[in-house]
């Protein structure tokens, strides 16, 4: 039964149908074919988005939107160049840093290239960075979105894994500036190699203090939002709710460049991409009941202990089927579809289900970058009017300091447990 749903799944999307229709109707054909009962299909995928952590998505999606619609990355971006000033590849180093900064906002990959990537590429290029390099960098900055809260992958992740969303949102927060460290270093290095350009900006005390009073309420959005979760006072999905007050608040009282007709829009692009997400999710619901009625997760997991009992080595396996499993299918596909099956197996083998939940999502951002699904590389393929070939040789180089960020956090738990836990009781 499970063989035939796979087979049936794959079929249809190597016909082209969307991820979230391949699910729903591989299930449907299984479920009619074999039997089982119809209703299940409705009560399966109903059941799935009755879930508070899941409320979050669109408020986040929200608040994105509405900071991005009232133009505050311009200012924050222009803030972190007087700040980094003049050294050689500051302008990428900027990008990273901006990356890091409005990731504490969006909560998604796309969403940050959407938000900035023609402004960071534009910046680089025009100072005579090679294209190619400029789109690289800004999709290697782009995973750190997903890890650093607010993330919606995460926020999923631990809907479908039973873990506490709010430990995992804070487990985000040093894998995230280890991304963000080992990428500025990649940058230093290539920089003295190759010579990268320093930035043409004068920073001065002045020009500092004047941008920095301009962007100090949007930087209040990401401090707001992690403090609210590090202090316990909100949970995801009343952090998300306040993260959208906020903005509204300041786009319309302080920078005032927020308009009704940018938050209609802001709500019609929130409920599109929504919409998107939880079809996903509830056909996902589906298919993974039809995998557990022929115990593929009670199997997968008696192989896998098979195979080893030692933590780590399971964390390497289970690494190599997810690297392989990003580059073919959608992120939160992929989360709700394997992360049922496998995280049972290593929870039972000692690994802590915090280390897991971003050891999976942080696998599943580097599959963004990589073809033929990289959904990273197609849009900044777009927004940098660039052919994929070139953005993807862009981007090689900066898998590696992806993937050492990944051997890390694989092999020293701490790295994501220690802050919740210091936090969270």
């Amino acid at each position: 039964m499970s063989l035939v749903l796979i087979l049936i799944f794959a079929a249809t999307l190597a016909l082209g149908a969307p991820v979230a229709v391949s699910l729903g109707l591989s299930s449907a054909i299984v479920i009619v074919t074999y039997g089982l009962p119809v209703n299940v299909l409705a009560q399966r995928a109903v059941n799935a988005l009755d879930s508070t952590p899941l409320l979050a998505v669109p408020l986040f999606i929200l608040a994105a939107s509405l900071l991005n619609a009232m133009g505050v990355t311009t200012h924050i971006f222009d803030l972190v160049r007087l700040l980094v000033g003049r050294i050689r590849g500051a302008v990428a180093q900027v990008s990273i840093l901006v990356s890091l900064i409005f990731s504490g906002v969006s909560g998604a990959a796309l969403a940050d290239i959407g938000a900035l990537g023609k402004i960071q590429i534009d910046q680089m290029t025009g100072q005579g960075y090679r294209k190619n390099f400029a789109a690289g960098i800004t999709i290697a900055a782009a995973t750190i979105g997903p890890i650093f809260p607010p993330s919606i992958p995460i926020i999923i992740y631990a809907s479908v894994a039973n873990v506490s969303a709010v430990q995992l949102l804070i487990a985000g927060i040093v894998p995230a500036l280890l991304i963000t460290l080992f990428l500025m270093l990649q940058v230093a290095i290539i920089a003295r190699v190759y010579d990268l350009p320093r930035d043409v900006v004068s920073p001065s005390l002045r020009a500092v203090a004047k941008k920095a009073l301009v962007s100090f309420p949007a930087l209040l959005t990401p401090v707001l939002l992690i403090g609210g979760l590090l202090s316990g006072w909100f949970g995801p999905t009343e952090v998300a709710g306040v993260t959208v007050a906020y903005a509204l608040l300041i786009g319309f009282a302080v920078y005032r460049t927020l308009t009704l007709g940018a938050v209609w829009e802001s709500l019609r692009e929130t409920v599109e991409a929504t919409a998107s997400i939880l079809f996903i999710v509830s056909t996902a619901a589906v298919f993974a009941w039809v995998l557990t009625l022929d115990r593929v997760p009670a199997k997968a997991g008696a192989f896998l202990l098979g195979l080893s009992d030692d933590p780590f080595i399971l964390l390497l396996l289970v690494n190599l089927l997810l690297l392989v499993v990003g580059m073919v299918l959608e992120s939160i596909a992929a989360i709700l579809i394997i992360a049922p099956i496998v995280a049972p197996a290593l929870h039972a083998a000692g690994v802590d289900p915090l280390q897991l939940g971003i050891v999976f999502v942080l696998n599943l951002m580097i599959g963004l970058l990589t073809p033929p699904i990289g959904m990273s590389l197609y849009m900044v393929s777009i927004v940098a009017k660039m052919p994929v070939h070139a953005v993807i040789r862009g981007v090689l180089p900066f898998l590696i300091p992806l993937l050492l960020s990944l051997l890390v956090v694989s092999a020293v738990p701490a790295v994501s447990t220690w802050l919740p836990r210091l936090f969270v009781q």
